[in-house]
């Protein structure tokens, strides 16, 4: 029972000094809540609570990972600053060709088109199907 206590007071230890030195190297812009020294104070004064409390509600998000950084493109600004006129009308008559080809290909599938007729000697017009040519006898 001693050696336990002894490795959960060990890794206590290391747990509060860790949490010190991540807290006193973050850039104040990355604590949440309260002031840097605020947080200072609490991880340094409740050495567990402190420390769970730093990464679960103190802790900041790193920098590099900002709210415009998850923006849509239709919602940034530089975004569509960057588009111009021009790019635009290029789309719109891309969609526009795409459409009247749909268009046409609809119009054309709702065309019934009269049966090809065949040109084979050996296989006139309804007298059956190219799968039962050369089959004779069979029986299916």
């Amino acid at each position: 029972m001693a050696r336990l206590l002894l490795i959960l007071a060990l890794v206590a230890t290391v747990f509060w000094v860790y949490t010190i030195v991540d807290c006193a190297v973050q850039a104040p812009s990355r604590h949440r809540g309260v002031s840097k020294g605020a947080w200072m104070a609490i991880v340094i004064l409740l050495p567990v609570l402190g420390g769970i409390l730093w990464f679960v509600i103190g802790r900041g998000r790193a920098a590099g990972k900002t709210a415009a950084a998850r923006r849509a493109p239709d919602d940034d600004p530089e975004f569509l600053g960057r588009m111009t006129a021009s790019a635009r009308a290029d789309q719109d008559e891309r969609i526009r060709r795409l459409e009247e080809e749909l268009a046409q290909l609809d119009s054309e599938a709702d065309d019934p088109q009269p049966p090809k007729k065949s040109t084979d000697p050996d296989n006139p017009p309804g007298k059956g199907d190219d799968d039962t040519r050369g089959q004779r006898g069979a029986v299916g």
